[in-house]
């Protein structure tokens, strides 16, 4: 379908990629691998004429006799979408919030084919069934505030393949999602390759998912291409270094002490919380229970919409409860409510998009002193930003840049360093590492780990991936519906669920086949 054949690209005198080749055949999927940076997106906006202004561009993309890097814009305008089909990692920021999912999807026939409004919407609605959305269940003038990150992908997909396109490229299209929606999302793709004869290039930073889905897989590090090959005998045999480097992040697991039994500092008991719909209520949650320990990891999974996110801001104290009560360090959480600042700085969050809950017109020294507006900001808070800085493994300097001068790793950092700087007792942790790399995601485990040693902090540690929870949880809590439906440490839950609802969730788990390890 198209062949890339000595891709190169720089911006000034910094290399961005160095002589990519790769061959993307029809009916076959192909395996994009590599750390943050490693120049996996470039390769895919090189591909479909994309790239930012002042970037240079040697070597050739062929399709069909044509070096697409040579095209004009209007003629790469006919073949985005036509030709070449592309799933962006964040469906919300992909689609248009003003417009109806519908009219999303036939904008695109309408633009490439000339059609009426009326026939196109025809044709998006097959397209929309065809994805998993089906009728009446999801019409056509529904908006995109209104589904789940799961559907807003099928979406995304839908806008993709509207036009049956030769080659669709899919950048990191299941890297929000909980396990079961990912299993879901992979098998479309497998379905669409196999029914629709096009080419995948399965953009990812997880070895499991390729290992599942992918033909053939090539390995980036630092723009180049260092390993490619069928995607068993690439994982067999692992060549080069930085694949087994690739490898053994994968299946990281952070050293952790022996913890001794410890009297609970955070209580949940019956915890209800009710939302008012116009369509009627609901629970989100329904008498839920758990505790934390003194120093203690507890993990909560589950899939997207369990009640996981809403148990946090219940437990932070930001939503009110119908019904229950909360206790941290034997006060009352009152939630919803203003609580005592001394009660609050005993509890910090780290979000899953560490941008997303900074100020980007902030310096970092600010941003990292900005939890003493609960303790009174201290004479020597610049010492303390720094001192901090450098327990998360960054430098004092780094106080005065901004967040946007910061990688995804070292953002993370950022966040961990801001929730640890008032010396809290609870952490939660929400998704705080689904969108890392794989040796980035290890290094901050490691430093999760070491900062508990070390101050004997409280983790409640909420995530969708359950070999995440494995490598950092004492204890493995799993929700569904609003409720906790098993309880237990890692190697009772993730290896022997009595559950069905965990049984499902172990059993969408992409894995390594343990032959190919």
């Amino acid at each position: 379908m198209i062949r890339l054949e000595g891709l190169s690209l720089a911006i000034g005198r910094q290399p961005v990629l160095d002589s990519v080749s790769l061959d993307l055949a029809p009916g076959s999927i192909t395996g994009l691998v590599g750390e943050s940076g490693s120049g996996k997106s470039m390769t895919a906006l090189a591909i479909m004429g994309l790239l930012p202004p002042g970037m240079r561009a040697m070597g050739r993309v062929m399709l069909d006799g044509q070096n697409l890097l040579e095209a004009s814009e209007p003629d790469m305008g006919r073949i985005r979408g036509r030709r070449i089909g592309m799933i962006f990692q964040e469906p919300m920021t992909a689609l248009n919030p003003l417009m109806t999912i519908g009219d999303q999807v036939a904008e695109v026939l309408r633009l490439h084919e000339g059609m009426g409004r009326r026939t196109a919407l025809d044709r998006a609605r097959e397209r929309l069934d065809r994805v998993g959305l089906p009728a009446p269940r999801f019409p056509l003038t529904l908006y995109p505030h209104e589904l789940s990150g799961g559907q807003r992908q099928r979406v995304a997909i839908a806008m993709a393949i509207a036009l049956r396109p030769g080659l669709l490229i899919a950048d990191e299209p299941t890297t929000a999602l909980d396990v079961t929606t990912q299993a879901r999302i992979l098998d479309l793709l497998k379905a669409l390759v196999r029914d629709e004869g096009m080419a995948l290039l399965l953009i990812t930073h997880d070895l499991a998912v390729v290992a599942g889905m992918a033909d053939r897989v090539a390995v980036m590090q630092g723009g180049r291409v260092v390993e490619s090959g069928p995607t068993g005998t690439v994982f067999r045999q692992r060549s080069h270094p930085y694949t087994r480097q690739l490898f053994s992040a994968s299946r990281y697991s952070p050293v952790r002490g022996p913890r001794p039994a410890a009297p609970p500092l955070l209580e949940v008991r019956d915890a209800v919380r009710d939302y008012r719909l116009p369509q009627g209520g609901l629970r989100a949650l329904d008498r839920v229970n758990l505790t934390v320990a003194r120093g203690e990891s507890v993990g909560l999974v589950g899939e997207s919409g369990c009640g996981k996110s809403t148990l946090a801001r219940v437990i932070l104290g930001l939503d009110p409860l119908q019904g229950g009560r909360i206790r941290l360090d034997g006060q009352d959480v009152a939630a919803g409510r203003r609580m005592p600042r001394g009660l609050r700085a005993r509890m910090q969050a780290v979000f899953q998009d560490p941008f997303g809950s900074f100020d980007p017109r902030w310096r970092v020294d600010r941003l990292l002193a900005e939890p003493f507006h609960l303790t009174g900001r201290p004479p020597d808070w610049r010492d303390r930003v720094a001192a901090a800085l450098a327990e998360v493994g960054l430098d004092p300097g780094d106080a005065r840049r901004f967040i946007h001068e910061f990688s995804g790793g070292q953002r993370q950092r950022l966040a961990i360093a801001r929730a640890l700087i008032i010396r809290p007792a609870l952490i939660v942790l929400d998704e705080a590492v689904s969108a890392l790399d794989v040796r980035v995601r290890a290094q901050v485990l490691d430093l999760l780990a070491r900062l508990q040693a070390d101050h004997g902090l409280s983790y409640l540690f909420i995530s969708h991936d359950l070999s995440v929870v494995r490598g950092i949880a004492d204890r493995v809590l799993v929700m569904q519906a609003g409720r906790i439906v098993e309880e237990g440490p890692p190697e009772q839950v993730i290896d022997a669920p009595r559950h069905s609802h965990t049984q499902a969730l172990v059993a969408a788990m992409p894995v390594i086949p343990g032959d190919w390890i």
